[in-house]
């Protein structure tokens, strides 16, 4: 049995039967969400991508049970999602850290929580900092680690709670580039350890790409399921994949999808000077 295989027995699956999800009181209520219709095997991972303001964030809260959808059923594993619980656990793109708590009791502060005892918390704490490769850094607070840093303990601190799901809220926006790149792969590292279905909201092709076993490209809102794309490439994945063909020729797909079809006008063309109508000197 693959290692995947063997996860993915203890991982949930999430379905989502024709959901809508509709924001605001009276006048003022719009949709977010319409007529979503999901279904995702325990331990895949899938990302949910579509530009701002689509309503991906919001999905992901409804998978999360912070808000209830409008119409339609989330459920895990068969069991309606009635509001918010550890076993699906979420990473915001800012993380959520106590900042006068050191690296290890944020991440044991779930365990405290449920009555775990200190010495096995933290023993438990300091296993899933290792995880994340912060295994020196387990008496710093928040404000003594960087932006990738202050990230791989909020992912651990979700992490100790054994979610069957994680929900990843564009996690790695705010970083840059390289500490993006690192990060990406020390999830798809940990992915491959522990048993959790992951979606991950993204407006980042090539991230989508290069993370998923599948793509959900989401429309502008109201926001739905545009097309739903298998993503076959080799796993373990490195940075050479976004040079494949076929990752390019999934990109272009993607960005077809993405472009607006609103029938707005073009922004208008730039001069030099960047600005419309001034011309260059």
């Amino acid at each position: 049995m693959t290692a995947r295989a063997t996860q993915a027995g203890r991982a949930g699956r999430i379905e989502l039967a024709d959901v809508a999800i509709r924001l605001g009181q009276g006048e003022a209520a719009f949709d977010v969400v319409e007529n979503v219709r999901l279904t995702i095997p325990a331990g895949q991972f899938v990302c949910l991508l579509g530009p701002s303001g689509c309503g991906k964030s919001t999905l992901l809260g409804a998978l999360a049970g912070h808000l209830a959808p409008s119409r339609g059923r989330v459920s895990l594993d068969g069991e309606t999602v009635a509001g918010p619980h550890p076993e699906r656990g979420i990473v915001f793109q800012q993380h959520t850290l106590l900042p006068w708590k050191r690296a290890l009791d944020n991440v044991a502060f779930g365990p405290k929580m449920r009555g775990l005892a200190r010495g096995e918390r933290l023993a438990q704490a300091r296993a899933f900092l290792a995880l994340v490769g912060l295994a020196d850094f387990a008496e710093r607070y928040p404000a003594e680690l960087s932006g990738g840093m202050q990230q791989r303990v909020e992912i651990a601190r979700v992490l100790i709670n054994a979610p069957r799901v994680l929900l990843m809220d564009e996690p790695f926006g705010a970083l840059d580039a390289q500490t993006r790149l690192m990060m990406q792969e020390l999830l798809l590292d940990i992915w491959t350890r522990l048993p959790t279905t992951v979606v991950f909201v993204t407006h980042d092709i090539d991230e989508a790409l290069f993370l998923a076993d599948r793509v959900l490209v989401m429309s502008a809102r109201p926001g739905r399921i545009l097309e739903d794309i298998p993503l076959d490439f080799a796993r373990p994945r490195g940075r050479d994949l976004v040079t494949d063909p076929g990752f390019v020729d999934l990109k272009r797909r993607c960005l077809d999808l993405l472009r607006p079809r609103d029938g707005k006008p073009p922004l208008p063309r730039l001069t030099p000077l960047g600005l419309p109508g001034v011309e260059a000197a």
